[in-house]
C-alpha cells in the first residue's frame, strides 16, 4: 500500500482535502481558530476559509477593531527573568470562578494561568508563584503586581527568597507595586483571553445559569459546580497556555526584540541575543518560605469542604466516573445534583469559610526599589538595583552579538541604548490594523 493511501486511511488529510467551509466554523479569531481546530478537532482548515468566515459573519466587529485607537504605553524589560508580573481577573466571579496569571514580559511567556474559587488570598497567590519557580528551579529578579493585600504574600515571599540568595538586598522590597503605572503585560494577557478563549466558554456557562441548572448563591449547586467545573476549566486553560507559549506571535511594529515563540525565547536567551537574569534556587529555600507563610490546611486550598469532597467523590464513583469534557460537563453536574438531592439527609455540613479573610502584613522597614523613567518610557525590573542595564551588561550583550548565533531580526532599534533592551508600546491589541488576528 502506498504511503498516501495509508495516510488517507488513517484520516490524515491535507487542508484542502478536508474540504471545510465557512459554514463549519463557530465564533473565533482567525489565527486562534486555525490553532484550535488543528489542536483540538484534528481539522486542518485553510486560513483563507477562516478569514472569509470573518468577512461574512463578523464584518461589524472587524470595523470596530480597525477603528479602535488605543493609547500606548512604553515598557522596558532588560532581559529574561528580569521580572514576573502577576494579576487577578474577576470577570467570572458571577459563576464563582476566579482567575489568576503570572507573565514573564521579555519572552511573553505565560508562567501560570489558574482558575479557582478565590484569587484574593495571599497564601494562594504565593503558592502559585512558589509552585512555578520550584518547577523551574530558578526565580526572577523581582515580582510585580497592582497594590492589594492579596499580593502581600508574593511580595514578602519573593523578597525573602531573593535576600536569602543575596543578603546585600536586605531592607529593599524586591517587589514592584504598580501604583501609577498599569500592570501592562497581565492586562494584555487578560484582553487576549477575553477575545480568544472566554466567549465560547462564557456562553456555555451562561447556558447553565439561564436554564435554571446553576445558581451561584445556592450552596449545594455552588459546591457541585466547583467540584465538576474547576478541574475541567483548568485543563482547558492549561491547553490555552500551552498554545500561546508555543506559538510565535505576529510581528509587532511596536515591539523591539525579541520576536518568536515565547517558550523558545524563555529557554534559549542567547539564541535571541538576550540576557537571562534567573537566580538559581538553593536547596531548602522554597520550603523555608512555605513554613513561614503557607498553612497547607487552610480552607482556600480545598476545592470544596473536605467532608463534602469525600461525599461527592462517592457519588461520582456511583455514576461510573464519567469523563468530564465540553460535551459532558453539564450532564455530569446535573447527574451529580440529582443523586445528591436524593441523599440530602446524608449530606455533611456545607459551611463555606471566609477564604479571603487572611490578614498578612507587608514586611516592615523595607524601602521600594528606585523607579527609572525616561522619555515617557519606564523601567520596573530589578537589574542594576532597579535602574536597568549597566556597562557590564552591555559588554555581555556585545559578546553575544559577535558570536555566531542564529540571525535574529533587529528592526525598530532607533532610540534605544542597546539591542538587549526590549521595549513595547503596549495596547491590548498586538496590531490594531490587522483584521484577522483577534
Amino acid at each position: 500500500m502506498k504511503f498516501v493511501e495509508i495516510r488517507i486511511g488513517m484520516g490524515l488529510l491535507h487542508t484542502r482535502q478536508q474540504s471545510h467551509t465557512i459554514e463549519n466554523l463557530s465564533q473565533c479569531g482567525a489565527r486562534e481558530m486555525v490553532n484550535l481546530l488543528f489542536h483540538e478537532q484534528a481539522m486542518s482548515v485553510s486560513r483563507n476559509i477562516v478569514i472569509a468566515y470573518f468577512a461574512n459573519y463578523e464584518a461589524d466587529l472587524i470595523r470596530q477593531r480597525k477603528a479602535r485607537r488605543l493609547r500606548r504605553k512604553r515598557f522596558w524589560a532588560a532581559g529574561i527573568n528580569d521580572l514576573f508580573a502577576v494579576d487577578q481577573h474577576d470577570k467570572w466571579l458571577r459563576f464563582g470562578l476566579a482567575l489568576h496569571t503570572g507573565i514573564e514580559p521579555f519572552s511573553g511567556r505565560i508562567m501560570w494561568m489558574r482558575v479557582w474559587h478565590s484569587n484574593r488570598n495571599p497564601q494562594l497567590i504565593l503558592t502559585y508563584y512558589l509552585e512555578t519557580i520550584q518547577e523551574l528551579g530558578h526565580m526572577p529578579m523581582v515580582t510585580q503586581s497592582d497594590p492589594g493585600s492579596e499580593n502581600f504574600g508574593i511580595a514578602n515571599g519573593h523578597t525573602m527568597l531573593h535576600q536569602w540568595h543575596n543578603p546585600t538586598l536586605e531592607g529593599t522590597l524586591q517587589h514592584r507595586w504598580m501604583r501609577t503605572k498599569k500592570n501592562v503585560m497581565p492586562e494584555i494577557t487578560w484582553s487576549q483571553l477575553r477575545r480568544r478563549f472566554t466567549p465560547g466558554f462564557e456562553t456555555y456557562l451562561d447556558h447553565g445559569v439561564e436554564s435554571g441548572w446553576y445558581d451561584c448563591d445556592n450552596t449545594l449547586q455552588h459546591l457541585i459546580f466547583r467540584w465538576v467545573f474547576i478541574p475541567w476549566l483548568q485543563r482547558e486553560l492549561d491547553g490555552y497556555k500551552d498554545r500561546i507559549n508555543n506559538t510565535a506571535k505576529r510581528r509587532d511594529r511596536n515591539k523591539v526584540l525579541p520576536h518568536g515563540v515565547p517558550n523558545l525565547i524563555y529557554n534559549s536567551a542567547e539564541d535571541f541575543e538576550a540576557l537571562d537574569f534567573k537566580i538559581i534556587l538553593r536547596p531548602g529555600a522554597i520550603e523555608n518560605i512555605r513554613s513561614i507563610y503557607i498553612n497547607p490546611d487552610h480552607a482556600v486550598f480545598d476545592l470544596v469542604p473536605r467532608e463534602f469532597g469525600h461525599f461527592i467523590q462517592g457519588c461520582y464513583d456511583e455514576l461510573g466516573r464519567p469523563i468530564v469534557n465540553r460535551l459532558s460537563v453539564w450532564t455530569v453536574y446535573l447527574d451529580l445534583h440529582h443523586i445528591i438531592s436524593q441523599l440530602y439527609e446524608q449530606l455533611p455540613p456545607m459551611v463555606l469559610a471566609d477564604e479571603d479573610d487572611d490578614s498578612l502584613l507587608l514586611l516592615e522597614n523595607h524601602k521600594d526599589l528606585p523607579f527609572h523613567e525616561d522619555d515617557d518610557a519606564y523601567y520596573m525590573g530589578g537589574v542594576g538595583g532597579g535602574l536597568g542595564l549597566d556597562e557590564s551588561h552591555s559588554r555581555r550583550l556585545d559578546a553575544l552579538i559577535q558570536e555566531d548565533e542564529p540571525d535574529v531580526a533587529k528592526d525598530n532599534l532607533e532610540g534605544l541604548n542597546h539591542a538587549g533592551l526590549v521595549v513595547w508600546e503596549f495596547s491590548d491589541d498586538e496590531d490594531e490594523a490587522v483584521v484577522d488576528e483577534w
